[in-house]
């Protein structure tokens, strides 16, 4: 079994940065690709950024492509979001997941329970 624990989230202001992090125990962390999400009230859970298992290529949604940069340390079973010039509409529970690829979170068979991200304007 694999369990995702998220942290970092937080209240910043407008232009602020953040870094979450994604801490993976269970299986072998190396193996699998892995993705952030993210829901904000009353919308659909939305792809954020994802990560390949071993070539390390990523790909971001457009939204938030330029600003946030998605990275992973296999030594620590550790995926981070660094989180630039945030903006209030990035406002939502940000979600880590394990061992899917693409934009779709059907796509991905792990979750973790999720971190608040608050941006003020």
């Amino acid at each position: 079994q694999v369990q995702l624990v998220e942290s970092g989230g937080g209240l910043v202001q407008a232009g602020g940065s953040l870094r979450v992090s994604c801490a993976a125990s269970g299986r072998t962390f190396s193996s699998y690709s892995m993705g952030w999400f993210r829901q904000a009230p009353g919308k659909e859970r939305e792809f954020v950024a994802s990560i390949r298992r071993s070539s390390g290529m990523t790909a971001y949604a457009d939204s938030v492509k330029g600003r946030f940069t998605i990275s992973r340390d296999n030594a620590k079973n550790t995926m981070y979001l660094q989180m630039n010039s945030l903006k209030p509409e990035d406002t939502a529970v940000y979600y880590c997941a394990l061992g899917g690829w693409g934009v779709a979170p059907s796509g991905y068979p792990y979750w973790g329970q999720g971190t608040q991200v608050t941006v003020s304007s």
